[in-house]
């Protein structure tokens, strides 16, 4: 993958070799869009900017795409804005490291004239646009798997994801609301894991010393890869048969366990690619979107994973 400094310089060159060729007077105008990655370090945000980048390159040859990644540091994603608002961007794509810290900085980008789609995660300030799916209704949809499949009744983990991302928050709170009037489903542990497979993994290791066989009912992890580090925690341990396991995002590899009995049920989160940088296309051509636009989760279960198979990322 190119640096971001390079991928720079190569626009400022495919420019200046188009204005050469057609002459000042019969330039193309290019649009520029920047995409501020809160972080890089999971398969998900990977795919949701190789995704859109690869649109750009296949479909909007007049398009310069710029990202960059916050290295899971709210300080550093907010210096990149910072950077990308100088360079003249028609539109911001940004998914924010948090609301809070985010938040300053994508005022200030609205109030100098760019326009700002937020993306699979909010700020708490006024934006052009927010694309993502509802993270409160998949929060409720893996509490109600969890109650029919243990008839109300059930002792739980919650491998929870970045605190203060709103997903974490939607995903928490919707599954809190998706309990209640349940009062045999308890939460007996849970853990900001950040999203990440290998927190997961010692969290649960550590989790499954506390509490022995026949403990633990259900696992409800904001994310397959901290799913997939519980498998392997009770793999481990030899538990694997006793403990019903919940993600979410619809990873290919949970969808395939899912399949093989090894994960109960995973909900797909779309990663907002293309449809992210087609919208921000949209927009710097000068088209109103609606001020949010809803993309559609499913519920894969034992009964529709084999036709889901390779519909993830």
């Amino acid at each position: 993958m190119m640096t971001i400094s390079r991928r720079n310089a190569l626009g400022l060159m495919i420019s200046a070799a188009g204005m050469a060729a057609a002459g000042p007077s019969f330039a193309q105008k290019r649009i520029k869009i920047g995409f501020s990655q809160a972080t890089m370090n999971h398969p998900w945000r990977v795919a949701m900017v190789e995704t859109n980048n690869a649109y750009v390159a296949a479909n909007l040859p007049d398009v310069d795409f710029i990202f960059t990644d916050g290295n899971t540091n709210a300080n550093k994603q907010v210096a990149d804005v910072e950077s990308l608002m100088v360079q003249g961007l028609d539109v911001l794509m940004i998914s924010p490291m948090t609301a809070d810290a985010l938040t300053p900085i994508v005022a200030d980008v609205m109030a100098s004239g760019i326009p700002v789609l937020t993306i699979d995660r909010k700020v708490n300030t006024e934006v052009t646009s927010h694309i993502g799916a509802r993270n409160l209704p998949i929060g409720e949809s893996a509490a109600q798997f969890i109650v029919n499949k243990h008839n109300g009744t059930a002792r739980i983990i919650e491998l929870q994801g970045t605190a203060g991302a709103s997903a974490t928050v939607d995903r928490n709170v919707g599954f809190a609301n998706g309990l209640k009037g349940h009062p045999g489903m308890e939460i007996i542990a849970n853990q900001h894991c950040d999203y990440l497979q290998e927190k997961a993994l010692k969290f649960m290791e550590d989790t499954l010393q506390r509490f022995g066989p026949g403990e633990i009912d259900a696992i409800y992890a904001h994310a397959d890869e901290m799913a997939f580090g519980a498998i392997q925690a009770l793999e481990e341990a030899g538990r694997t048969d006793e403990i019903t396991i919940v993600g979410i995002n619809g990873a290919n590899l949970a969808i395939d366990a899912v399949a093989a009995g090894k994960m109960d049920a995973t909900f797909t989160y779309p990663y907002v690619a293309p449809e992210g940088v087609q919208y921000a296309y949209r927009v710097a051509n000068g088209e109103t979107i609606d001020k949010e636009i809803i993309l559609d989760s499913v519920a894969v279960t034992a009964e529709n994973a084999v036709q889901m198979k390779g519909k993830g990322y």
